[in-house]
């Protein structure tokens, strides 16, 4: 029947209620052992089983017995988790508190009280076992000496509300064994308070007690003093803290941190070594309850070779981890947090998978060091729990930068980045390397997303402005598009945050971080300071998601990144919506020397029907932004569409083009002079396309007509030297069918005679 059967049924037959506190009567004679078996009718040696037990061994197999034909029955077969008990465990932490108050400490009568209700001897035990856990505190002034007899008797022991490992394993035993429990306290070693990683524990005497019950015919294993909380050495203190991992903790767990002085307590069909049990890695209960696999190392110890080590781990649902390195500390429960933050960390680098977590080392000094190891499920909030715990020892460190912290914890595409809508990336949890500092990261998603990167590292100050021109991002529906400029030698973090597109005001979520290694400098392939992305870059860089939905299109260039070799390019896409744009060229204003023309006279667009072509012919080296806006309706503010990233290589200076006036509208194509600057002493050929116009001419100190042949070009000669001494300017009129007035288009200037 269940537990919560039973005490729905439970009625107290030897106590009595009044004003809501419970008068335990004295107990009956007779529960699980005759009248008179009293404390000193136990057996001295506390490793000699309850009569009971004696009994029931007689009759089984033996614990720890090889090659029995049997198959162990897990713990989880006894129970799915400890929830079932939770109505049974509410009861006895509310009479043990009662019976505490009314200062009951006769160990029978607490027994009646507390499993009164248990209708099973796995409940029997379970009321047992947390009552234990709540009303005895590990006895940290008695283990450190400060007292001079700690309580050992049950009597005692209860009596007090504290104990060292041994009164808790003995009150276990009289308590199961007034139940009817078979029993048995087993001593040994352990990996608790006063533990040293590595130490020959061949050479020292064992040093803790804990029970193996007989249930269904079989052992388990059982400790209330580790799963009553923890000490607290640095404060001196013991904290509560019910952990239920041990109780009738599976063999395979148990050994993990438990090393019987007799081998057949181990309940292993294998069993261990004394000299394997030092050897293994130290894991904490939360380990185990996360489910997680350690892969390597299989020993504590871990030495690191060419200053660099590794630990991996496993696990079957999603795990955040962080670690901590400390220098080495004499003991192994001493001066570290239990439980911690997560926090940054740039001892090494530490990358995730949907089912596995590897975390490569790099000390930065030789010496010894404790490595521990905390996690959490991912999604759950608070606090990382400690996992396990390693000595590192570095006898020389590698020859390297440092690594830049990562608040983010593990290095790569995060475990939910999937859940994000980022479904791979071209770099991985290791780091990229870059000869001449300039790196590209593509991400592929299964829906459109905002991404804002944050590049850290040498000389670059979070969110500085530097920081923000070593960054180029591109948005398109499917794919995320990060170009790197890294202006020093040495480690970066490149960490990538997200949301849905269409959730404006959604919050940005990381979803990756990126070790970046630059080994060479920026500026050994460009010009000075301006190897860097110019200033002011949006985060909509090249064609994408915003283009599309403009209906901006069929982009020459498909990149944020354009080049121009030669010192110049042009970049042609279709206009579907027919919006008024308007384009821009700037760079930075600390790079190199002033043009004599404003750069707006180094960009020249020019639109017909649904095509548009921008030109670009920058006035020397280095990097430009290019900037696209659009408005939909006259009066209407131009807001941005997208900026590319204009590279010129060429030393030799690009010529403006000529200036554009506001009746160069939509339709005009200026096929020649194509520069914006010419020789006044020669002649020059005019070509150009203007719709619907009647009259074109060039205007200087003459008027020279244009004439329009069969193809609806405009052309003609315009003269050079003697005709236009003392002229700067040369104009582009037309006349329209809607005005008898000439209308400048454009201006060209003229360049005197050297």
């Amino acid at each position: 029947m269940s537990a919560e059967v039973g005490i729905q049924k439970f009625s107290f037959p030897f106590a009595r209620r009044d004003g809501g506190r419970v008068h335990v009567k004295a107990p009956q004679p007779a529960v699980a052992v005759a009248a008179g078996e009293a404390e000193d009718q136990r057996p001295a040696a506390k490793r000699q089983l309850s009569s009971e037990g004696a009994a029931t061994v007689k009759k089984s197999a033996g614990p720890g017995l090889r090659g029995s034909a049997a198959r162990r029955k897990k713990r989880k077969e006894l129970f799915a988790s400890v929830d079932i008990f939770r109505r049974l465990d509410s009861h006895v932490v509310r009479v043990g508190a009662e019976l505490k108050e009314n200062g009951v400490s006769d160990v029978a009568a607490i027994v009646r009280v507390i499993a009164g209700v248990a209708e099973s001897q796995l409940e029997k035990l379970r009321a047992v076992w947390v009552w234990l856990c709540h009303n005895i505190e590990y006895d940290v002034c008695g283990y450190l000496g400060r007292r001079s007899e700690a309580p050992c008797s049950p009597e005692d022991v209860v009596a007090s509300g504290r104990a060292l490992c041994g009164g808790y394993a003995g009150l276990c035993l009289e308590m199961c064994r007034l139940l009817g429990l078979p029993c048995q306290e087993v001593t040994g070693h352990s990996k608790g308070i006063g533990y040293r990683q590595g130490q020959d524990l061949g050479e020292v005497k064992s040093d803790h007690l804990w029970n193996a019950v007989l249930l269904d015919g079989q052992w388990f294993l059982m400790d209330a003093c580790w799963g009553a909380g923890r000490v607290d050495l640095e404060g001196r203190s013991f904290v509560k803290r019910l952990d239920d991992f041990y109780f009738l903790t599976e063999p395979e767990e148990f050994i993990e941190s438990h090393f019987p002085d007799e081998e057949r307590w181990q309940l292993l069909e294998t069993p261990v070594t004394l000299e394997d049990f030092q050897r293994r890695v130290f894991k904490t209960s939360a380990f185990f309850q996360m489910g997680l696999t350690l892969i390597r190392p299989l020993h504590s110890h871990l030495l690191t070779e060419r200053g660099e080590a590794s630990v991996s781990l496993a696990f079957s649902r999603p795990v955040a981890f962080t670690y901590e390195v400390t220098p080495r500390r004499d003991f192994l429960h001493c001066g570290a947090p239990e439980r911690k933050e997560s926090g940054p960390s740039s001892w090494g680098l530490l990358s995730l998978s949907r089912a596995s977590m590897n975390l490569r080392l790099l000390p930065p000094a030789a010496g010894a060091y404790d490595l521990r190891l905390y996690a959490r499920p991912e999604g759950d909030g608070g606090l990382l729990s400690w996992i396990c715990s390693l000595a590192l020892e570095c006898p020389e460190p590698g020859a390297g930068d440092r690594i830049p912290d990562n608040p983010y914890l593990s290095w790569g595409l995060r475990p939910e980045a999937a859940d994000l809508g980022v479904t791979g990336g071209d770099l991985g949890g290791e780091a990229a390397q870059t000869e001449d500092g300039r790196l590209e990261l593509r991400l592929n998603t299964s829906r459109s997303l905002m991404m804002l990167c944050e590049l850290v590292g040498p000389e670059l100050e979070v969110g500085g402005a530097k920081a923000k021109r070593c960054l180029a991002c591109q948005i398109q529906p499917d794919l995320l598009t990060c170009h790197v400029a890294c202006p020093a030698p040495g480690y970066y973090r490149l960490s990538v945050f997200v949301r849905d597109y269409e959730e404006a005001d959604g919050p940005f979520r990381n979803a990756a971080n990126f070790l970046l290694r630059c080994r060479g400098p920026l500026a050994a392939t460009a010009a000075g300071p301006d190897a860097l992305f110019p200033p002011d870059l949006s985060s909509w860089c090249g064609p994408g998601t915003r283009t599309a939905q403009l209906g901006l299109c069929d982009f020459s260039h498909r990149g944020a990144l354009v080049g121009a070799p030669q010192g110049k390019c042009n970049i042609t896409f279709r206009n579907r919506r027919d919006l008024e744009l308007h384009a821009t060229l700037s760079r930075g204003a600390d790079v190199g020397a002033a043009s004599p023309f404003p750069l707006a006279r180094h960009l020249f667009c020019t639109s017909v029907d649904s095509k548009v072509t921008l030109s670009a012919s920058p006035p020397g080296p280095g990097t430009y932004r290019l900037g696209l806006y659009a408005r939909s309706a006259p009066g209407a503010d131009f807001k941005p569409v997208c900026d590319f990233v204009l590279r010129n290589v060429c030393e030799r200076a690009g010529l403006p083009f000529p200036r554009v006036y506001a009746a160069w509208g939509k339709g005009c194509v200026l096929l020649e002079p194509r520069a914006g600057l010419l020789d006044a002493s020669a002649r020059v050929g005019f070509r150009v396309r203007v719709p619907g116009a009647r009259r074109v001419c060039v205007v200087g100190r003459r008027r020279t007509e244009l004439r329009l042949n069969k193809s609806r070009v405009w052309e003609g000669q315009v003269a050079g030297e003697d005709d236009q001494e003392g002229v700067t300017q040369l104009k582009l009129v037309a006349d329209s069918p809607d005005s008898s007035e000439m209308a400048v288009l454009m201006t060209f200037d003229l360049r005197p005679p050297e």
